[in-house]
Order: structure tokens, then C-alpha cells, then sequence
């Protein structure tokens, strides 16, 4: 074999090998799926409730079906990403307006270090909980994309889907928010 050819088929050799590899979430800036308001209150997706693995920090199981009757608020973030820790000033502040018999926020921490994010969240003294997965996250939470929003209407159907960075604590939102909430 020549040095020339070798210098050829090495990248197509490592492209293809990279093509089987599952990359990790890329961070967004700003490319959500629709309006907020708009698209918030659909529900023609299968419920999702119970099929999505989270422990708390204390290794304790959480089943999104103790939120049944709710609207919740999945967001999937880590403290690498930066439009993730910029998102999340906003989903606090979108949380201490929220009435919380109504809604839940649950915080899905990506990170494969926990004790990063809960220090992180210490920090910027926010105190929404954090979660972790405990198994791959399976659709509509998984996605190559961070941050990743999933809102549940109370019957733990998707209502609506967000990929990148979006400004939750607007009135428009949070109104759209408490329609979903009030659904049976």
C-alpha cells in the first residue's frame, strides 16, 4: 500500500467508524420547535409518563407518575453547556411564579459527574430539584440537542417540545402554562 492511498482511506476509514458512535448532545443557542404559546396544549403524542428513569442526587427512583395531574415542565440541561446555564435563570424565576399544586418542574442534569450540577445549582442559588437519568433516555426526552424542553400536560401527554435556549419566564408562556395546567 502506498502512502498516497493510505493518506486517502484513513479519513474515509475514521468517518465511517464515527458514523456508528453516538455523539454527545451539542449545545443550541436558539432553535426551537414553534411558538411557545402556539404549540403548548397539544397533545397528540402517547403518554410518557412512567417510562422515563430519573434518581434523585441521593440515588433515591423518581416516576414522572407522581406528577400525574400536573403539567411538567422536563427540562434536560448540563453545567457544560452554556445556553443551558443562561436558560435556567428563566426557568427558576418561570417556577417561583408557577402554582406549584399545578405545575412541576423537573431538572434532568446531564452531566456525568452529579455532584457538578448540584454544586452548580447551589451556586447560582437556585433551588428547583435536579434529577438524573438512570437508564438512556428514551423519546420524546432524548435528543442531540441541549437544552432540551419537554412539557407534559397533566394526562402526561406531550404537549410541546423545545430544542436550544429559549426565554421561559415570559407572560405569554407562563400563560399558556396555567391553560395546560387547568386541563383535566
Amino acid at each position: 500500500m502506498t502512502c498516497k492511498t493510505l493518506l486517502y482511506q484513513v479519513p474515509l476509514l475514521a468517518l465511517s467508524l464515527l458514523s456508528f458512535a453516538s455523539p454527545p448532545p451539542v449545545a443550541v443557542g436558539a432553535a426551537q420547535r414553534g411558538s411557545l404559546p402556539a404549540i403548548l396544549g397539544r397533545t397528540d403524542v402517547a403518554p410518557t409518563a412512567g417510562i422515563l428513569q430519573l434518581v434523585t442526587a441521593e440515588g433515591r427512583p423518581v416516576d414522572l407518575n407522581q406528577f400525574r395531574g400536573k403539567a411538567v415542565f422536563v427540562g434536560m440541561w448540563a453545567t457544560w453547556c452554556a445556553p443551558c446555564r443562561v436558560e435556567m435563570s428563566g426557568i427558576e424565576a418561570l417556577a417561583a411564579r408557577m402554582d406549584t399544586s399545578k405545575v412541576a418542574f423537573v431538572l434532568i442534569s446531564l452531566d456525568k459527574n452529579p455532584e457538578k450540577a448540584l454544586k452548580f445549582m447551589q451556586r447560582q442559588g437556585f433551588r428547583l430539584p435536579v434529577y438524573f437519568p438512570a437508564a438512556p433516555l428514551p423519546p420524546p426526552f432524548n435528543s442531540q440537542t441541549i437544552p432540551n424542553t419537554v412539557i407534559l400536560s397533566p394526562d402526561g401527554h406531550v404537549a410541546a417540545r423545545y430544542e436550544g435556549s429559549v426565554d421561559y419566564d415570559t407572560p405569554e408562556f407562563r400563560q399558556a402554562l396555567e391553560k395546560l395546567a387547568a386541563r383535566p
